[in-house]
């Protein structure tokens, strides 16, 4: 099986690209910079119509969106455990990651993006101060699913759902948590959440990402 992933530094694709670098995976990375407009290019609209990352093409099959992509790399590295065999504990993490990808995730692009939703500048502050705001709430309730982890015993954000392995949500909420601080929301004040992806960055796989992306766990200035 050939495998390349289309990825972007700091974006969500940070998720299946840590994914699959824990798997052992044999893979390609290809870097788009969506700074310079890539993901809008013909070669990359006929991977992916709608120019988002991730992209991940296996065997000359492209397959799009976080859930189905780390899906699929969870079902053909099932030695990873990246999703629980009982079928109540593998809905439970796939409706946590749906949630994360679904909800958490627009939030921070009305933060980083207001333009996308009006091109009024007084209504673009406005919807980012209000989505500031809501991100910080829903950061707070990753920070808690982490807790009840940890309260549980386990080391991974699953174990609330009693699979103590890493999957996907953990490298959602590193990303989700880094994306807080772009938004001026402090990580430290996650008294789990930022404990978790501090020792998480220091994995040999997830390390190895955080380099490839040139990423920083905090975009703040230190105090």
């Amino acid at each position: 099986m050939s495998l390349q992933l289309y990825f972007a530094p700091g974006a969500c694709s940070f998720v299946p690209h840590v994914l699959l670098e824990a798997a052992g995976a044999a893979f390609e990375p290809k870097m788009v910079k969506l700074h310079k407009g890539e993901q809008y290019g013909e070669e990359y609209k006929a991977l992916n119509p709608k120019s988002q990352v991730p992209v991940l093409v296996t065997d000359g099959t492209a397959i799009t969106q976080i859930v189905a992509i780390t899906t699929f790399i969870a079902d053909n590295f099932p030695a990873a455990h990246f999703l629980p065999t009982d079928l109540l504990q593998k809905a439970r993490v796939l409706q946590t990651l749906a949630w994360m990808n679904n909800s958490v995730h627009p939030t921070f692009t009305h933060i980083f993006m207001p333009q996308k939703f009006t091109p009024d500048a007084a209504a673009q502050a406005t919807i980012k101060a209000h989505n500031v705001q809501l991100f910080a709430d829903q950061l707070r309730e990753i920070d808690a699913l982490i807790g009840q982890a940890k309260a549980a015993g386990g080391t991974y954000a699953a174990a609330a759902y009693g699979h103590d392995h890493f999957t996907a949500l953990d490298a959602y909420t590193l990303t989700l948590t880094r994306w807080g601080s772009i938004a001026g929301i402090d990580p430290t004040r996650f008294t789990h959440a930022w404990p978790h992806i501090q020792t998480l960055a220091q994995h040999p796989s997830i390390a190895k990402v955080i380099e490839r992306e040139r990423l920083q766990l905090s975009m703040m200035a230190p105090a």
